[in-house]
């Protein structure tokens, strides 16, 4: 069944050349209503400096679309019904992501639903050949959050060794505990903006850009697209370096304001000339003495838009039909989706914490306001307690959020302790059968050792969410995705007892005399 004609008003049957562009604009529209809650969120993170570049990015695909127009014009659609069960996966990882609030799986549902309108109307040849501009939207959409700080604090540690590395060649005296970095006068902490996120993101979306554009082999291509990662890294570094370097010299006002701002610009500058590098060592070695430039393709075709470029798509198959319809059924599951309101439970704010817990005799600390506004918390409980039989002293931290839907979730202690100066020398999950948990089940905890220079902690932590203790910390995101699905709850803490530690079992058994203490308190602030 196609749809290529209709009648006008005299009865006569007419070729209606204007369907295939009538039809686009149609289902573009539509999906983009679906899909706009997590458009809007992305468009949010945009505004951040790490994703400021995908503002360019549909702008670029589109280019790339029209400089495809051609080709599409010499292809044989087929296999068009494929486009229907694959515009079904991205309207499921719509309802998923709008059920769960995790935007990145709504915003992924968006470019697979996209790939199923070009499959069912240039069947799967046709898409193959807008296949890249296609996967290009990819590196518009933001990393979910969780990954995002994993890779922050894995990348602060790494650019903050090679920087320190860097300073000791220019004889600079420095000291390194973690992401921070000690010049003796002054202590430079490398923080999230310092990670190279900022220019990694960007620059391996222009990697992807230039080796799409540049005729070579393939290995070529993935070497160009690969080797952004360590540029990326090997200049961050080098910034760190050069601030470090500066700030020996003129002080801390070199790390900050204008200054900071223009170096980071200068290192971007910098990433781009290694990558333009590359590519001309790539092309002399090839034994190819004319300019790279000409190897490069980003000439539109002439004319720009013709008939025969729309060939494949003269008329709509059932396919595609199909496919509408599909979308205007999912508008109204829209409607429908948008009436659930998460359940948030009851429970005691951590201000009711009692101070005095078995021998324990706590006294309480507070954050400041910048750090809560970055944890994006609902509330926390921050303390150390001293027993008066032992006089053993813990430090016990509990953060609670009653959604982690949008972005602000528990993460693992293991992201940030490294940051700090600790190196994670031993790690466990260790069973305490004698500590009732929920339902019965004995109160598992994760056990690290930590170690900064001489000074050693033992520290046991665990996530308590809805009814569960979770040690690991990806196995607690899935559990907050089925929740969300199954139960509209995304509620959740961590929990984080820290001791001094020797080395003695006796240090031991106060930390979990503690626990044993604590874990009874916790259920009211902390509902199942």
């Amino acid at each position: 069944m196609v749809v290529g004609i209709h009648k006008n008003f005299n009865g006569e049957h007419l070729a209606f050349k204007y369907w295939p562009l009538l039809y686009l604009i149609v289902t573009f529209c539509v999906t983009l209503f679906i899909f706009s809650d997590g458009l809007g969120h992305m468009l949010l993170d945009w505004q951040r400096e790490e994703f400021s570049h995908g503002y360019m990015i549909p702008l670029v695909s589109v280019y790339l679309l029209l400089q495809k127009l051609p080709e599409l014009a010499k292809v044989k659609s087929n296999h068009q019904i494929w486009g229907v069960v694959v515009v079904v996966v991205g309207i499921l990882l719509y309802i998923v992501g709008e059920l769960s609030a995790l935007y990145p799986i709504i915003q992924y549902g968006f470019i697979v639903v996209l790939t199923g309108i070009a499959i069912s109307l240039l069947g799967i040849r046709g898409a193959l050949v807008i296949g890249a501009p296609i996967a290009y939207l990819l590196f518009m959409i933001p990393l979910p959050n969780f990954l995002y700080l994993n890779l922050s604090s894995n990348l602060q540690l790494l650019s903050s060794s090679i920087g320190v590395t860097i300073l000791r060649l220019f004889n600079i005296s420095v000291f390194l505990e973690g992401n921070v970095i000690d010049l003796g006068s002054l202590r430079l902490q490398v923080v999230d903006a310092c990670s190279g996120l900022r220019y990694l993101f960007p620059l391996m979306s222009f990697g992807f850009l230039v080796a799409y554009i540049y005729r070579a082999p393939l290995w070529k291509k993935m070497f160009i697209f690969f080797s952004t990662i360590p540029i990326t890294i090997l200049m961050n570094s080098f910034r760190i370096a050069v601030i470090g370097v500066t700030v020996d010299i003129w002080g801390v006002a070199a790390a900050e304001g204008l200054v900071h701002d223009f170096e980071g610009w200068v290192v971007f500058l910098a990433c781009l000339g290694l990558l333009a590098l590359e590519i001309l060592i790539l092309h002399r070695l090839s034994g190819n003495r004319a300019s790279p430039l000409d190897s490069i393709s980003v000439s539109l075709p002439t004319p720009l838009f013709s008939k025969e470029y729309f060939a494949p798509m003269s008329k709509i198959s059932l396919s595609a039909i199909i496919v509408l319809i599909v979308l205007f059924i999912s508008v109204s599951l829209k409607f429908v989706i948008a009436d659930r309101v998460e359940r948030i439970p009851p429970r005691s704010n951590f201000s009711e914490m009692p101070l005095a817990i078995g021998s324990w005799t706590g006294r309480e600390g507070h954050f400041d306001q910048d750090v809560i506004e970055a944890l994006k918390l609902k509330d926390y409980f921050l303390a150390d307690y001293i027993d008066a039989t032992s006089g053993a002293v813990v430090n016990l931290y509990v953060v609670y959020y009653d959604s982690q839907r949008k972005g602000a979730s528990v993460h693992s202690p293991k992201t940030c302790m490294p940051g700090g100066g600790w190196e994670l020398s031993q790690q466990a999950q260790l069973e305490l059968n004698y500590i009732e948990s929920y339902r019965g089940k004995s109160l598992m905890v994760n056990r690290v050792v930590i170690q900064k220079g001489s000074a050693k902690s033992l520290v046991y932590y665990w996530f308590q969410q809805r009814g569960r203790i979770i040690t690991n910390e990806y196995l607690a995101k899935w559990y907050i995705f089925w929740d969300a699905l199954t139960r509209n709850r995304t509620d959740g803490a961590l929990v984080r007892i820290t001791i001094e530690y020797s080395g003695s079992e006796e240090t031991e058994k106060h930390l979990q005399n503690f626990v044993e203490n604590l874990a009874p308190l916790l259920p009211k602030f902390i509902p199942e």
